[in-house]
């Protein structure tokens, strides 16, 4: 069978979006359809940025080509966003997350440090403690936690918490998460602007339903972005934990990280730096150490800025293996590496008690953009 535009516009013409009369072909929203044989490519725009609609308009497009046209096709779904964008949102104050006691967000300046693989750890560590927790993986653009906790090609159910639908995150290793990967799979292309990556953070952290949780981990893209002032205009974070390599650029970003959660406007505390990469030790030689990226950077940086070095995690084979496997390292036992996992996890929650102890709550700050304009 030869498919043609005309083909696969009939067989899209079974469906309509949500919400709308008029059939998605009616309607305008397919913008492009590209055939390559019996593959098919399509340029979809759709007005609602939220997950569940995204996922529904992808499965339904792919459902109506496989019964009307060809049952065979590979299809990919390419979502455009074409939201209207609110000029005001309601600030949100005090503790906006019922039940969730302590907000962790797990920063670095710059990308390859090793971050999610150390938030990971963080995470599944403290559920080895003992402690109720989450993880929102807010990197928007490039997420990994899914792949991380083994739980790639999964997806969230829905459930109905009084009398509103709320998504109910996976759970693997005693740890709740919800990642922008479980919605965007690798054959879906998401064409994000600014406003609605921020759009797609604040639906990961309203519209889910997280129970009682000691800590939700936030796992955050690098750099200071849009995700990041996003972030502390939505919740009040208990902290931030900065990640750092030992090499001098690296720290140069990560001293940025950290007065950017200084910054009087934002004031968030910084609980410390992890140097993640801190020295190389071979199987063959355990006694020996290489400092490959250089020697106690982030304990300098630590000194400098007048925060905790929180742990000092060396470079080790099976850490690596073991996020590619889904299985954070701090679960192999009596390992030396998961030792030092479970160290600095125990290390995060005496930050977090200190910091409690000794501050008031963190309050959802409103930023003011160069016009004057309030941003909230």
């Amino acid at each position: 069978m030869k498919l043609t535009k005309e083909i696969v516009l009939a067989a899209l013409s079974h469906i309509n979006l949500p919400n709308e009369e008029q059939n998605i072909v009616e309607s305008g929203a397919i913008k492009n359809i590209h055939i390559f044989g019996t593959d098919v490519e399509l340029d979809v725009e759709i007005k609602n940025p939220t997950l569940q609609y995204k996922k529904k308009v992808e499965v339904d497009c792919m459902k109506a080509i496989h019964d009307h046209a060809f049952e065979k096709s590979k299809i990919k779904v390419n979502l455009i966003i074409n939201a209207p964008i609110k000029e005001k949102q309601t600030k949100i104050k005090g503790n906006p997350i019922p039940g969730v006691k302590n907000i962790v967000a797990v920063s670095s300046g710059k990308g390859g440090v090793g971050k999610s693989t150390i938030a990971a750890n963080l995470a599944v560590g403290l559920s080895d403690l003992g402690y109720k927790v989450g993880v929102i993986d807010a990197d928007i653009y490039g997420p990994s936690m899914h792949i991380m906790f083994g739980l790639e090609g999964a997806t969230p159910a829905a459930v109905e918490i009084d009398g509103k639908s709320k998504i109910k995150p996976l759970e693997n290793y005693g740890v709740k998460l919800l990642s922008i990967g479980f919605f965007a799979q690798s054959q879906q292309a998401v064409v994000w602007r600014g406003p609605m990556a921020s759009k797609a953070l604040n639906q990961l952290l309203w519209d889910t339903h997280w129970g009682e949780l000691d800590y939700l981990i936030v796992d955050l893209p690098p750099g200071t972005g849009d995700i990041h002032l996003s972030l502390v205009q939505s919740i009040p974070l208990t902290g931030a934990v900065v990640v750092s390599t030992p090499q001098n650029i690296a720290l140069a970003d990560a001293k940025k990280g950290i007065n950017m959660f200084r910054m009087d406007s934002i004031d968030v505390p910084v609980l410390g730096i992890i140097e993640n990469m801190a020295y190389f030790t071979p199987e063959e030689l355990p006694n020996n150490k290489y400092y490959i990226f250089g020697k106690e950077g982030a304990k300098g940086l630590a000194e400098q800025m007048k925060i905790d070095l929180l742990a000092e995690i060396p470079i080790v084979q099976s850490l690596r293996e073991a996020a590619d496997a889904g299985r954070p390292a701090v679960l192999q036992g009596t390992t030396p590496i998961a030792i030092e996992l479970l160290k600095m996890a125990k290390n995060v929650v005496k930050a977090i008690e200190k910091r409690n102890t000794t501050l008031a709550p963190t309050k959802s700050v409103e930023l003011t953009n160069s016009r004057g304009c309030s941003t909230k």
